[in-house]
């Protein structure tokens, strides 16, 4: 019989809010001796995250495209190193996991957070892969399989998988997910990759829990001074109400829009509270877990919809899209 993975997707209660930061997240929690990993941990959210979790005591090793770079916006946070990865490029992939492998290091948390910005046109990678699905998932899903052994190790670990409100509006073009037929859309494209991260935590979970791996998908809000959100361009930030008429950002927390520490936040949240010890693969946003809403509803700048839908969620095809990854990554 296949489970019932929307069984654990209900509130809990935690306490914290759509406004609370990383560091209201994480205080009180001592990570001293625990090792993090955080793709993209050196801009954005994911630096935010990476600033929060290295305050907290964790050890954090930086997965970043350029190292050199990633090393000078992480500058000053203790505790961190910048490890070479390129999502799109799988030998790079395994040489991260391989590195880390041979550093004899446990593994207690992997934050997939690294994501590309919808490129307005198709953009491949050298395998012909759709870019956003190549890197927002794929990549993440080879380096997760590569990292396994130590996250094993850790004897407790989670996975926490960077997704977005999109999933709502995302499928799975199951015969041609990199659009090899036409009609790209940098959005449906974009939808599909988010979408593949929640689906991606249900079967995650399903096949190592026992294990005492847990997965966790997380929507961070929608938020201003990121890479994702910034490559659209002010008049693009302001058609979504996120900046206003002379081009400052809108804070919002309760309507979805944050800043980069309430972004951070369910990120962490995910990654270290107490609250989750016995839940996994579920979808949290606003520090706690979402809600389950089938009521179809249209993309609001006002107030973006973001709660998980079941379609995300359902096992079947989570196990479908895990069995697809695999063989996508054999080429």
């Amino acid at each position: 019989m296949t489970p019932d993975t929307t069984q654990q997707q209900h509130p809990i209660g935690s306490g914290f809010t759509a406004a609370s930061t990383a560091e209201e997240v994480l205080r009180g929690i001592d990570l001293s001796g625990k090792n993090v990993i955080v793709t993209g941990g050196h801009a954005g959210i994911g630096r935010a995250a990476t600033r929060a979790l290295s305050a907290a005591g964790a050890s954090v090793t930086v997965g970043a495209r350029h190292p050199d770079r990633a090393a000078a916006a992480v500058a000053g946070i203790e505790r961190v190193e910048v490890s070479r990865l390129d999502l799109l490029d799988p030998a790079s992939v395994d040489a991260f996991a391989a590195r880390y492998a041979d550093s004899g290091r446990t593994l207690h948390i992997l934050i997939n957070g690294a994501g590309l910005a919808a490129p307005a046109e198709l953009e491949q990678d050298a395998r012909g892969y759709e870019a956003q699905f190549a890197t927002n998932h794929l990549g993440h899903f080879q380096l997760t399989l590569g990292l396994l052994p130590a996250l094993r190790a850790a004897h407790g670990a989670r996975v926490v998988t960077v997704s977005s409100g999109a999933q709502r509006f995302g499928e799975i073009r199951w015969d041609d997910p990199h659009f090899a037929t036409g009609g790209y859309e940098p959005t449906v494209a974009y939808a599909q990759s988010k979408l593949a991260n929640v689906l991606f935590t249900v079967e995650l979970d399903r096949r190592f829990a026992e294990d005492g791996i847990r997965g966790y998908a997380v929507h961070p809000g929608v938020v201003v001074g990121t890479a994702l959100n910034s490559a659209a361009g002010e008049e693009g930030l302001r058609a979504a109400g996120l900046v206003d008429d002379s081009g400052a950002p809108i804070i919002d927390p309760e309507h979805g829009k944050k800043n980069l520490q309430q972004g951070a936040s369910t990120i962490v949240f995910a990654a270290a509270s107490p609250l989750l010890a016995d839940i996994g693969g579920v979808y949290l946003k606003d520090n706690d877990i979402s809600v389950l809403d089938d009521e179809p509803r249209p993309m609001s700048a006002v107030e973006p919809p973001s709660e998980i839908m079941s379609h995300a969620l359902d096992p079947e095809a989570a196990q479908r899209l895990w069995e697809l990854s695999e063989q996508l990554l054999k080429g």
